[in-house]
């Protein structure tokens, strides 16, 4: 219980006292985040609060759990976070390509796995599959480690949301890891948390800062890892039944985990790459229904409680029964959300002359041609999303 206090407390405070450091110098050299079509925010804003968050989870990690020994795995588990941290830093700073970065959370997978032995072994009879063959389980861990960091990277679309979702999902295991009696892993856990914690008194709205990649790669790095071996070791739990272990895991990470999974598919339904950029996610969506920002994380964030607290209510039920009662409920939602979005509002005006109108966009307007140049100056104008 020592380590847990000393590493929250430590990963708080020095997350706390490095983020102003880290405004300064982001205002000195310049290094905004800049508002586009896509993005909610109106004005330059920082997006290094991820570095604030590594510092002081790394610096507080390393502080309290004992790498040799009973946890060996924490060695590769450092390493992989060492690699997330610098690929979402540069990709805050230069920007790289989705394939750029997928290469680079393939290959932290491929330490998680294969040095870490991090493992889905089986699917705890969901569809009646129990323990799986070597391939299965290595694409399945694949593949949940992947839809995961981005869950987390997609998810950091408006102020505090992103680390709200990833405080509550991190303190969540790391109670259930120390009712499980796993130290180690509930002090990984609620590093996070606390690093977390420090950062959102700076990232609620109004933002003074964005965690960027940075960040919230390194929060979905961290619950991935937190996640698969929550499936793994949950069952041998005395304190508390946690048989259906994969289902629970599934439900503390359903927000982040099944958004990105529709939109992914919206995509690639769409004949679209699932990296290209849309306003389909579930905070567009709040937004569009008029909901502040504050409004949309609170929002979020009780869902997200919600699906914890039903995934546990439903331990019982058996691993099947949950995921398509939770999934269900989220498609309902999501079904709500699309109901009452607003839409947009058309409006045609004329003009006395536009011999070379081009389209354009003027105080969040888009102006639009709706006959030739040449033979009439006309225009739609479209009221966009405010963003």
């Amino acid at each position: 219980m020592e380590q847990i206090l000393i590493g929250c407390l430590f990963s708080f405070i020095v997350t706390f006292y490095a983020i102003p450091v880290i405004i300064k110098i982001a205002e000195l050299k310049k290094l905004y985040d800049i508002p586009n079509e896509r993005k909610v925010h109106v004005n330059p804003i920082p997006s290094l609060g991820g570095l604030g968050i590594f510092v002081g989870f790394i610096t507080s990690l390393l502080l309290t759990v004992t790498f040799a020994g009973i946890y060996p795995e924490f060695q590769y588990y450092t390493a992989a976070l060492l690699i997330i941290f610098f690929l979402g830093l540069k990709d805050d700073i230069m920007v790289l390509t989705p394939w750029k970065k997928l290469i680079g959370q393939i290959v932290v997978a491929t330490i998680l796995v294969f040095k870490a032995k991090l493992l889905i072994a089986g699917m705890d009879g969901f569809l009646g599959i129990g323990k799986m063959d070597t391939m299965g389980s290595y694409l399945l861990t694949y593949f949940t480690i992947l839809v995961i960091i981005n869950a987390f990277n997609l998810l950091d679309g408006v102020d505090g949301l992103a680390g709200s979702v990833g405080f509550i999902s991190c303190v969540v295991f790391a109670v259930l890891f120390l009712m499980g009696g796993n130290i180690a892993y509930s002090v990984l856990g609620f590093t996070m948390a606390g690093s977390i914690l420090a950062f959102l008194i700076y990232n609620y709205a109004p933002a003074k800062i964005f965690m960027g990649d940075t960040g919230s790669m390194l929060i979905g790095t961290v619950n991935v890892i937190l996640a698969v071996k929550f499936i793994e070791i949950a069952p041998s739990f005395q304190a508390v039944n946690l048989q259906a272990s994969a289902a629970l895991g599934f439900g503390i990470m359903l927000m982040p985990l099944l958004d990105t999974l529709r939109v992914f598919a919206l995509r690639i339904f769409s004949r679209r790459s699932p990296f290209s950029p849309d306003r389909n996610h579930l905070h567009h969506l709040l937004l569009d229904c008029g909901f502040s920002h504050l409004a949309v994380t609170l929002t979020i964030s009780l869902a997200s409680l919600f699906f914890i607290g039903f995934a546990f209510l439903m331990r019982d039920f058996g691993t099947t029964m949950m995921i398509f009662s939770m999934t269900a409920l989220f498609f309902v939602f999501t079904g709500v959300l699309y109901f009452f979005k607003k839409k947009p509002v058309l409006s045609v005006v004329s003009f006395d002359e536009a011999p070379e109108y081009k389209p354009e966009v003027v105080n969040d307007v888009k102006l639009v041609s709706i006959f030739p140049a040449a033979t009439a100056a006309a225009a739609v104008l479209e009221e966009e999303s405010i963003h």
